[in-house]
């Protein structure tokens, strides 16, 4: 459905033609002014009329409608399409979520497509209408504000996902805590949360790197102002910083893993350890019974008077003997 749609002349809102295309043939004649439509999951009749309207490109309307994009930025003949993935996280229940913006950037339109409850458009539209200095910049404003507002959101998901993983991290290596049989698929949910924050960072690098004009990337992007670039470099330093945590957080999630992997390694040596002692321990008299248990007439002291109490002080002696030399060497 249509959340709101707006012509913004000189950085303001302002009255315009109800019809999309009067305002957008308004806007291109006022040459300072724009139109913003936004849709939330939008249906395929309730989206003809906007691609008819601003002529965008019938396979970036087919993402826009089918969603489940990865982040990217492609270029057509009359718009720009560029796709990104914001993200929320449930510090309840360990649960990162995800949902898509994807942007349509024209000559003198912006149209914004919505899929899921993680986007920040609503906050992103208040926040330009109260700073028309950025809002005269035109549509380049708009696709740098909610590209901004998505990657500062990563830091903060980032910074979460770095105090969780350290209360994991002490989970694992407390006394008990990384005996618990639930410590492994705590530690491969985490490492699940991290390749979905990982699937909306790391392809949204190319897109942004193109937009700021550093590198190989340098050539113009169509449809988006040159005084921009710094913006969108700022940007592109944010999210390089974002993705470098990623990629620290999921190599220590591994050691985690692989730490949590040899403690129970370790454990289990030591209970083997205890029960070859014990069973060490239990044989000396099982052999020893065995042997007075057959049924046998030459026997030694087999009609000796003080035959079994020798032979269970034997059983004794030895026992504590195995046990004090187990226990020396730390198997018991």
């Amino acid at each position: 459905m249509i959340v709101d749609y707006a012509i913004y002349r000189d950085g303001r809102r302002t009255e315009g033609p109800g019809d999309f295309s009067d305002g957008l043939d308004h806007c291109r004649r006022e040459r300072d002014a724009f139109v913003w439509v936004g849709l939330y999951e939008p249906t395929e009749k309730e989206f003809d009329k906007v691609t008819e309207e601003f002529g965008l490109h019938p396979l970036a309307v087919e993402d826009a409608l089918t969603a489940h994009q990865r982040p990217k930025m492609e270029v057509y003949d009359d718009s720009l399409f560029v796709v990104l993935k914001p993200v929320g996280y449930e510090a309840e229940s360990d649960v990162v979520t995800s949902g898509e913006v994807m942007v349509f950037v024209g000559d003198s339109f912006v149209v914004t497509v919505r899929h899921g409850e993680e986007a920040p458009l609503a906050a992103v539209r208040h926040r330009l209408e109260e700073e028309p200095e950025m809002l005269r910049h035109g549509p380049t404003a708009v696709l740098y504000s909610i590209a901004d507002a998505v990657v500062d959101h990563y830091v903060d998901v980032a910074g979460e996902l770095q105090t969780d993983l350290e209360e994991l991290e002490a989970a694992v290596f407390s006394p008990n805590g990384g005996g618990s049989r639930t410590t492994a698929s705590r530690i491969y949910a985490f490492k699940r949360q991290i390749l979905e924050f990982r699937r909306a960072t790391g392809p949204l690098a190319q897109p942004l790197t193109r937009l700021a004009g550093v590198g190989l990337a340098a050539d113009r992007v169509p449809f988006v102002n040159d005084k921009s670039r710094p913006f969108f470099r700022d940007v592109n330093d944010h999210l390089t910083k974002v993705n470098e945590s990623v990629e620290g957080l999921d190599r220590l999630v591994s050691d985690v893993l692989s730490a949590h992997l040899a403690q129970t390694s370790v454990r289990q040596n030591d209970d083997m350890r205890k029960i070859s002692g014990w069973a060490a321990m239990a044989a000396v008299p099982t052999m020893i019974a065995g042997i007075y248990g057959m049924n046998f007439d030459h026997m030694p002291e087999l009609h000796w008077l003080w035959g079994y109490p020798a032979v269970i002080l034997l059983m004794a002696a030895l026992e504590v003997l195995l046990y004090r030399t187990f226990k020396r060497r730390g198997w018991l």
